[in-house]
């Protein structure tokens, strides 16, 4: 041991006599390990600072401890005592609804996402105004509304708005609402009223879409979810939901995993894609470096002390990029945070997150481990003789000897991704990936080196015989280069690839034939009457109205061996619609957009006086539900059961009403309900005629304009994509620094090789012209992997991570591709040009 110690004391001391604080022939080293360490420190630390603001936040975002939520009916006094029993509460309604200004012809109305609140509100946090006012529930006749409101409806601060069938005067503007986070996606901008204004609005009947929800206070130390699952079991048809501080916004927690999980694997592909640079950085570092290396040997050094030498040199350039990195990317996540203001659920907070910059920490070092190891094993068998003949020893495999570190690499490495992964089967499959990715290319330089052996050269131009010639010659770097080169390539055509897969997909989210509004909350007795009013207005438009209801599926199966929901550790992967309540309908014939695969529809006779419902088969399949089965469920707060009679597909793109269960007259329409409605304009209809009689002779129904909403949606899909853009912009820079690295490797045999063609009579412009035939060849052939990969690459991240469609535009790929390719052979051959430059006396002379 003291012998071991003492070994690498020596090594240690004649690293740092010989070392070169310029860092010369490791820079592209350090660069590699700075891009990757930079990139992951930035993502993780982001990340980790947005995830503890929502835990830190968790009551304020909740705007409770525990929060209980159903629709369409308030908690009865015996839910409400219980409730009290728990602590302090503070109820409360939510819906969407009209608030309209003028008269007559004259009315213009907004959607709005109303919000009830009693005079507890907030238990946590505050509700503040932009005059800076701290308050509660406003009064009577008055509500507190986003500024937005105002300019859509184009009026100030003290007007008043039509709310139902009430007036209300907008006496506050909101600046700060504690709990906006945790109401989700919202179809207008918010306006809070206190209840005794939503008692006189007249909003909520029976059936309307309203959500009642309750926040509940309780101590520090409580366990909420322990306590929250009492509840429900106590009320087990009541059709209760909750949360608890702990998950105050899924969505948020959702979309953080999501953006974590794909830019982390950014980070990494990009991390990957440079440890093929830092592979020829060090390959390249060493070849110029054989002269002292031999020199050792002839002084006494043995193999053992050669290697520890150089791994300290490359240990301390290792840190160097990585240490540079982590700084780099902890001190950009404020400028993130600030250019990603918009798409982030709550300001992410400068923090040192230890544990994110670690992590990093440890991708990096051991990239550096697995791509560096195999070259500084080969500086071991570096003979003396090589001190009297350039290429002396020749290339001896080496993997044998690397296979233990390497292999150690990998297997911490792997541990690392899959450690605290929120999708270790994904993390898994993107190193089997990356690692068949590696080979595959490998496989194709070598079949590229083949290729260039038995082709006919006879009538090819002189470039072209030693372009092709340059590809199989013994030492040519074309593995390398065919690695390098693909991995490069490859990025590119996944970012164009994922790029216009997005853009396309947010082209097309509307298609041809959409509704132009929907209405919610039309009451049943009034549908007749609204479909005569659009076409009295709008002749030639279509109306389209549905019953709508609410149903929580509590068990479903065999009459005889049913399985209940409760009793399902997990939900069977696809089936989320047994997670709480559901929007569901019933229907005498099969809905438009919807088929039949699976049982028969009901008739009108048969649906009209049995229980029967048709189930989505996207459901059906996962919870293994067959014809016959049982469904049971609840509908404000009664339990029923029907018959499954029959299975659909269900066409959602076409923003109609779809639903995944369909029940029969007979199972459901009793309950109290309202109808929505979609109305398709006629070519030429008043559209704003239309709105305004919708919005006058229907106050207590809630008019959502499509087009208002898509482009909403339009911008955040939009704005997710420049994003990626952006963060695998990363993995095109890494691409870079391979190409240079497996330039910059091959460097010190090529300037031989063109000194002995020069001497030769070769001009420089045919050994250039031979240079651009080889690096043409290669992006020409690997253009056609990339693209391939490339493909495969982005159909996983769109289907797999995005759960979208993969329809790229393949013209802009190519483009893309031809591009790269262009660029990687402009760039490659000037890379090169340095080496038409070397002197052949002075090379020569090292002969």
């Amino acid at each position: 041991m003291n012998t071991m110690w003492a070994r690498w004391a020596l090594a240690l001391r004649l690293a740092r006599r010989d070392f070169s604080w310029r860092f010369r022939g490791l820079r592209l080293l350090i660069v590699c390990l700075f891009l990757g360490a930079a990139a992951l420190s930035a993502i993780g630390t982001l990340e980790g600072a947005i995830r503890g603001e929502l835990a830190t936040r968790g009551q304020d975002i909740l705007g409770g401890d525990i929060e209980f939520r159903r629709y369409g009916q308030p908690a009865t006094a015996q839910e409400l005592s219980a409730m009290h029993a728990l602590g302090a509460v503070s109820g409360g309604v939510r819906m969407q609804a009209i608030a309209s200004v003028g008269s007559g012809d004259d009315v213009v109305g907004a959607p709005v996402q109303l919000k009830a609140i009693d005079d507890a509100y907030p238990l946590y946090g505050e509700l503040t105004l932009r005059d800076g006012r701290s308050v509660r529930a406003p009064p009577r006749g008055e509500a507190w509304v986003d500024p937005g409101l105002l300019d859509r409806l184009d009026i100030d601060e003290g007007a008043s708005v039509r709310l139902g069938e009430t007036q209300v005067r907008l006496t506050g503007l909101i600046e700060s609402e504690p709990d906006r986070l945790s109401e989700g996606f919202s179809l207008g901008p918010p306006m809070l009223i206190s209840e005794a204004t939503l008692a006189d609005a007249g909003l909520v009947q029976t059936g309307s879409m309203a959500r009642f929800k309750y926040r509940v206070k309780r101590p520090a130390d409580t366990d909420v979810e322990q306590t929250a699952e009492a509840f429900t079991e106590r009320f087990p048809i009541a059709g209760w939901e909750y949360r608890t501080r702990d998950r105050a916004s899924p969505g948020a927690d959702r979309l953080m995993a999501n953006m974590g999980q794909f830019l982390t694997l950014v980070g990494l592909a990009a991390l990957f894609i440079a440890g093929i640079g830092i592979a020829g950085a060090v390959t390249s570092w060493l070849e110029s470096r054989r002269t002292s290396i031999a020199t050792l040997k002839v002084l006494g050094a043995s193999s053992g002390d050669v290697m520890r030498i150089h791994v300290v040199q490359v240990v301390a350039a290792a840190l160097v990029g990585v240490i540079a990195g982590l700084v780099l990317g902890y001190l950009a996540v404020p400028v993130l945070a600030s250019l990603l203001e918009g798409m982030l659920p709550v300001e992410a907070r400068f923090s040192f997150d230890v544990l994110a910059l670690a992590r990093a920490a440890g991708f990096a070092l051991l990239v550096a481990l697995i791509f560096a190891a195999p070259p500084l094993i080969a500086a071991r068998e570096v003979t003396a003789m090589a001190l009297f003949r350039s290429g002396a020893g020749g290339r001896i495999a080496v993997w044998r000897a690397a296979a233990l570190p390497v292999g150690i690499g990998i297997a911490l490495l792997i541990a690392l991704v899959l450690l605290g992964a929120r999708d270790p089967l994904l993390n898994l499959w993107f190193i089997v990936g990356a690692a068949a990715m590696l080979g595959l290319l490998a496989a194709i330089g070598l079949g590229i080196k083949r290729m260039a052996r038995v082709l006919p050269k006879t009538g090819a131009g002189l470039a072209v015989r030693m372009g092709l010639s340059s590809l199989d010659r013994p030492g040519a770097p074309t593995v390398a280069l065919a690695t390098a080169l693909g991995f490069g390539l490859t990025a590119f055509a996944a970012i164009a690839s994922i790029q216009s897969a997005l853009d396309r997909y947010v082209a097309s989210s509307v298609p041809e034939v959409a509704p132009d509004y929907f209405v919610i909350d039309l009451p049943s007795g009034d549908v007749d009457r609204f479909a005569g009013l659009v076409e009295r207005i709008a002749p030639g438009s279509g109306v389209r109205a549905v019953p709508n209801l609410r149903a929580t599926i509590i068990a479903y199966g065999p009459a005889d061996a049913m399985t209940y929901v409760e009793d399902l550790e997990d939900v069977p992967e696809g089936a989320w619609a047994l997670n709480g309540e559901r929007g569901v309908t019933y229907a005498s014939a099969v809905p438009d957009g919807n088929t039949v695969t699976r049982g028969e529809w009901w008739s009108e006779g048969q649906g009209a006086s049995e229980a029967l419902v048709s189930v989505d088969e996207e459901l059906a399949r996962p919870i293994g539900l067959n014809i016959g089965d049982r469904l049971r469920y609840s509908v404000l707060g009664t339990e029923r059961e029907a018959v499954v009679a029959s299975f659909r597909t269900i066409e959602w793109d076409d923003l109609g009403f779809n639903h995944v269960l369909v029940f029969s007259p007979g199972a459901i329409a009793d309950a109290p309900h309202n109808y929505a409605a979609t109305v398709s304009l006629a070519k030429g209809a008043d559209r704003r005629a239309l709105l305004s009689a919708m919005v006058r002779e229907f106050p207590g129904s809630a008019v959502i304009e499509v087009g208002a909403v898509l482009t909403q949606a339009r911008d955040i899909l939009g704005s997710m994509a420049a994003a990626i853009l952006a963060a695998a912009s990363v993995t095109v820079l890494a691409g870079l620094a391979v190409l240079l690295g497996a330039i910059a490797a091959a460097r010190a045999r090529e300037t031989y090789e063109t000194v002995v063609l020069r001497v030769l009579g070769a001009s420089r412009a045919q050994v250039l012209g031979a240079l651009a035939v080889r690096y043409a060849l290669l992006a020409g052939l690997l253009a056609l992997v990339a693209l391939a990969l490339g493909s495969l690459v982005g159909w996983g991240v769109m289907t797999g991570l995005f759960d979208l469609p993969f329809r790229p535009d393949w013209a802009l790929v190519l483009g893309v591709l031809a591009g790269g390719a262009a660029l990687v052979i402009v760039a490659a051959t000037a890379a090169s040009i340095p080496v038409l430059r070397a002197r052949p006396a002075s090379a020569l002379r090292s002969l």
